[in-house]
């Protein structure tokens, strides 16, 4: 009897030095994974070689949510881990992160990457700008690069007629630029795709790139518009056409509006366009006044000899004018002309063609 319960108390004592010997390793390995945690993430914290400042360049795209953005990075080998980038954004409820293109290296800290991604843009060396001004062709902004880059004209237009260049544009916006790349008889496929702003030309970039930011903001501000385009049966090389017309034909917002009403009512009768801007743009000039001989001109940029819209767009419309073809008035009106004082800026309006020659005959007096 003693002899069994010295055996239990023996086994007792041994289960329970087991027991403390798996509670202490099990201890020391809590301790040293806890440890290591903190080490990983301390040192997550940091940059991720402070002593590499090579810049690499990181796309964030629209609508990247901050876990997409931080599993980029990590990819990219600017952070260490991207579970910790999410969990410190989220600690510090960082919010506003913008989509672009950044330069960011290896050597910067969380909250540089950060400020970055909520200012928009890296803070690179600007050494150039080009200001494209609402209205203007690709010549005239061929004319501007020249000016003000490092890039010539020759060099701006001969990369508007790179097909393979243009081609992978519609492949990166295919929403954008698909009427325009099946459209017959145009002179630039990008015509009316490079929208009016103020670009800025940092250290390091191409002219591709400089570019395709310009077809990037087009994309950008017509991204809201595609399903109602759609729903007007009208394809993007439509409806920026007549918004380079309305664009020029028009100053004030009430009156882009009306002139867009105009156009609608000439194509639904299948009757020309018959704008001016058309025909210079088909003798690539400008002019005060236009002859017979030069609304003849043959040419399928002419819409006073052509009906429908013609090849594509004549110039870079502003987004206003844009909206007005998306939304145009007055067309229960069932206007057809439409003249402007030169002197007043007003514009006048006719339903008939002799009502448009009284018109022009009372502004000549």
């Amino acid at each position: 009897m003693q002899e069994k319960k010295d055996r239990h108390n023996a086994e007792k004592r041994a289960a329970s030095r087991i027991a403390y010997w798996i509670i202490g390793i099990i201890s020391v390995l809590v301790i040293v994974i806890a440890f290591m945690g903190y080490r990983y993430v301390h040192t997550s914290l940091e940059p991720l070689n402070s002593a590499d400042k090579t810049k690499v360049e990181v796309k964030i795209p629209i609508g990247s949510s901050n876990k997409e953005i931080a599993t980029k990075l990590q990819n990219k080998k600017i952070i260490k881990s991207a579970a910790v980038f999410s969990y410190y954004v989220k600690a510090h409820n960082y919010t506003d992160f913008q989509a672009g293109e950044y330069y960011l290296s290896p050597a910067m800290t969380l909250d540089q990457i950060i400020a970055q991604l909520q200012k928009g843009h890296s803070e690179r060396k600007v050494i150039a700008k080009v200001l494209i001004k609402e209205g203007v062709t690709i010549e005239e902004i061929g004319t501007a690069f020249g000016k003000n880059t490092k890039w010539t004209k020759k060099q701006f237009l001969a990369l508007m007629k790179n097909e393979t260049y243009l081609q992978g544009l519609a492949k990166k916006y295919p929403e954008l630029l698909t009427s325009a790349m099946s459209a017959q008889g145009v002179r630039y496929r990008l015509e009316g795709y490079l929208f009016p702003l103020t670009y800025s030309v940092y250290e390091g970039d191409t002219l591709k790139g400089t570019v395709t930011s310009m077809v990037k903001a087009t994309n950008d501000r017509l991204a809201p518009y595609y399903a109602t385009i759609k729903e007007n049966n009208m394809t993007v090389q439509q409806l920026l056409t007549l918004a380079s017309l309305v664009e020029r034909e028009g100053v004030k917002e009430t009156d882009r509006k009306k002139i867009a009403g105009v156009f609608f009512n000439r194509l639904a009768i299948n009757m020309p366009l018959q704008s001016d801007i058309s025909v210079m743009y088909a003798l690539n000039t400008h002019k005060e006044s236009l002859t017979n001989k030069d609304t003849a001109v043959a040419s399928p940029y002419n819409l006073y000899i052509h009906t429908g819209y013609g090849p594509g767009p004549f110039n870079s419309p502003s987004l206003q004018s844009i909206q007005s073809v998306l939304e145009p008035s007055d067309r229960d009106q069932n206007y057809l002309y439409f003249v402007a004082n030169l002197k007043t800026g007003k514009v006048y309006y006719s339903h008939t063609y002799d009502e448009h020659l009284s018109t022009n005959a009372s502004l000549d007096q």
